[in-house]
């Protein structure tokens, strides 16, 4: 989903004033805690800046006995 800068915005009204509820996009998001708004709010901010994009994990086998 693409996030915008007024969504951002909206959510951190939200947080700031305690509401659960915050329309994104069109759509009613409802958060159950403070940490999940807070957690959605961290993700929406790195989406929107592109952090996160291009990462991958590269991982290696070890053997001891070769291939």
């Amino acid at each position: 989903m693409a996030w915008t800068a007024a969504d951002i915005t909206r959510m951190e009204r939200a947080i700031a004033t305690g509401a659960r509820v915050v329309q994104i996009n069109g759509e009613r998001v409802e958060c159950r805690t403070l940490d999940e708004m807070r957690a959605t709010l961290v993700m929406m901010k790195d989406q929107l800046s592109g952090a996160g994009t291009g990462r991958f994990k590269v991982s290696y086998p070890r053997t001891l006995r070769g291939l």
